[in-house]
């Protein structure tokens, strides 16, 4: 038997393939359940608050918790997904992911459930990058992938999108507790099918892993967070600020250092000499910067302000979440006529006017198809346009024993810069607000975010306009 190259993918070798649709369904099943937990805790966070006692803050480390712990190991599950294989990492994330939900839905105190989103996180960050590869080792390049991708896109945009839904029916129906509880069941249904429908596959790599560096790309990620969320009660040039801002700084540069010099790296920076890997990740950290926190306002102003029940407020993003879903595969549709840069500089040009619509049209007694739905529906159609070529331009770069890398480095940008966006823009908010817990108040603060996008996504544009090489130039080895 003829063996592959080391640097290629190993398919399974007489052994039945299973059809593409139960590939499909299996890994884009797994990604729903990623996505969808970023944003499905939004709409319970005030029964949260109410049940366990937690504080604003305590709060936003709910959602900032899972998203931090996600973006930082992503990297790592990537990685060993290309060694240890792709099916193997996604059942061991899945099944980490679906015993921390179980542990959240039962937590008896706030450090629990911080706890539990915590490893729900780390086992999202194993699993997520394995639902793109799986996909990709499963269909050639060309249309068909592209088509793959849209529907693992358009699937994710609607994992979060459908969490406000989600989360609301269940809060209201039975308690927050099912917003966590729910995956068990589900992860359960998910593990079966891909343990029987999916095929095994690695780049037979040297196996080692830099752990070392996974820590402190998380942990400077986590410290910076906190420093940004410590200007709302202490302001920029407190004391209190400075260190925790510095110490992040600090780890990230060290983690850069680490990449640079060991000889298995988790983030090859060889890798960012590709120009449309490097456009497209940064296009990717921009845009989850400003989009990411969309849910977690829009909820929060549903609520707070409208005083919308939870089941209401999800039922409100019904418009936005299915129009992130018809972005996303309207997207690989456009690609082949005007590109895949036109594609996504168009998504982002018309979320940025989405979210400058929202923050003119927020008020404190406001309508629900012009305060709510109407630029809902722009954002997220935006947003899914936007989506399925920044995946496609980042992974049609990279050699295929990086492939699994590549996965989790996009969809590491874009949650990284959702954490970190999240803290930025609910600083924003409070400072907007000026102390005040008034509709009034609460609503110019919500605006002065949604603002604040408008105006990263057009510092986005410029990232895509300059850097980006046209269509898909740039597709050579990052090792040249």
């Amino acid at each position: 038997m003829v063996q592959s190259p080391p640097d290629t993918c190993i398919a399974p070798v007489t052994r039945k393939t299973a059809p593409l649709w139960a590939v499909m369904l299996a890994a884009c099943a797994g990604q729903f359940l990623v996505v969808l937990d970023v944003s499905v805790v939004n709409t319970a966070l005030p029964s949260m608050r109410a049940d366990l006692g937690m504080s604003a803050i305590g709060l936003q480390w709910v959602v900032n918790a899972y998203s931090i712990a996600f973006a930082g190991f992503m990297l790592l599950g990537g990685r060993a997904g290309d060694h240890f294989g792709r099916k193997r990492m996604f059942l061991v994330g899945l099944g980490l992911f679906t015993a921390a939900s179980l542990a959240g839905g039962l937590a008896q105190a706030d450090w629990h459930l911080l706890v539990a989103r915590s490893v729900q996180g780390l086992g999202a960050a194993i699993l997520a990058p394995s639902t793109l590869t799986i996909l990709t080792s499963a269909v050639p390049e060309g249309p068909a992938r592209v088509r793959a991708i849209g529907t693992w896109s358009a699937v994710g945009a609607g994992g979060g999108a459908a969490g406000g839904l989600v989360g609301g029916v269940l809060t209201d129906l039975l308690s927050w507790r099912w917003v966590l509880l729910i995956n068990v069941p589900v992860g359960a249904l998910v593990l079966v099918a891909g343990a029987v429908w999916l095929s095994e596959s690695r780049s037979g790599q040297a196996r080692r892993l830099d752990l070392p560096g996974a820590v402190l790309v998380t942990a400077g990620l986590a410290t910076l967070a906190y420093g940004i969320v410590q200007t709302e009660a202490e302001g920029w040039t407190a004391p209190a600020t400075l260190a925790p801002l510095a110490a992040g700084l600090v780890l990230l540069l060290v983690f850069l250092l680490v990449e640079a010099r060991t000889r298995v790296p988790l983030m090859p920076l060889k890798l960012f000499r590709v120009r449309s890997v490097s456009a497209a990740n940064a296009s990717m950290f921009i845009c989850g910067g400003a989009m990411f926190a969309m849910w977690f306002f829009m909820t929060l102003y549903a609520q707070n302000v409208l005083h919308y029940s939870p089941l209401k407020a999800g039922l409100a993003l019904i418009p936005s979440s299915l129009t992130i879903v018809i972005g996303s595969k309207l997207a690989p549709r456009l690609m082949p006529r005007l590109g895949a840069k036109n594609v996504s500089m168009l998504g982002i040009v018309l979320a940025a006017a989405g979210f400058g619509w929202q923050s003119a049209a927020m008020s404190a007694d406001g309508a629900y198809i012009t305060s709510i739905m109407l630029p809902g529906i722009v954002m997220m159609l935006g947003a899914g346009l936007a989506s399925t070529p920044l995946a496609s331009l980042a992974t049609s770069g990279a050699e295929p024993g990086d492939a699994g890398l590549v996965s989790g480095l996009i969809n590491t940008s874009r949650t990284m810069g959702g954490a970190l966006g999240l803290s930025v823009l609910s600083t924003v908010a409070a400072s907007g607000a000026h102390g005040s817990a008034g509709p009034e108040a609460l609503t110019e603060g919500y605006a002065a975010a949604f603002r604040t996008s408008a105006f990263l996504l057009a510092a986005g544009v410029v990232v895509m306009l300059l850097w980006m090489p046209r269509g898909t130039a740039g597709r050579r080895s990052a090792s040249a």
